[in-house]
């Protein structure tokens, strides 16, 4: 039995990385943690957009986080090691891991990282694509 898909219309054609990108956003983890935004900034120039997204990480350091791209995903860890050093009376904060990850566009590109009052925020470029037409020469064959 064949599978029928979103884009199995005889009139999509070539929109199978993009197939692949919604199967890979379903098959995320649902784990609310850490939270996080994601907004619009002002448009700088001829960058376009540029999308801010911050997680909330109090208690991790910079050498505890992690920003890297793979296959076109941004994925974001933490890793808190936990100190066996210390007697706690009452333990309500964790050390925990966590991984996230967004699934970028074609074309986005990481600007910076920064992490300020337990707040990590990255901000993306999402360049404008160009809106180009051209004619297609139609040849004759004898």
């Amino acid at each position: 039995m064949t599978r029928m898909t979103t884009f199995s219309s005889p009139f999509l054609l070539g929109f199978d990385e993009i197939e692949r990108a919604l199967d890979r956003v379903s098959k995320a983890t649902s784990d609310g943690y850490p939270p996080y935004n994601i907004e619009r900034l002002a448009a700088e120039g001829a960058r376009g957009d540029v999308i801010r997204i911050t997680l909330a990480v109090a208690g991790f350091t910079r050498d505890q986080l992690d920003v890297s791209i793979e296959n076109n995903q941004l994925l974001i860890r933490g890793r808190q090691v936990d100190d066996r050093a210390r007697e706690y009376l009452h333990r309500g904060i964790a050390a925990r891991q966590f991984q996230r990850s967004f699934v970028l566009a074609e074309g986005i590109e990481v600007l910076s990282a920064d992490l300020r009052d337990g707040l990590l925020a990255i901000d993306l470029a999402r360049p404008q694509p160009e809106r180009a037409s051209r004619r297609i020469e139609i040849n004759v064959a004898d």
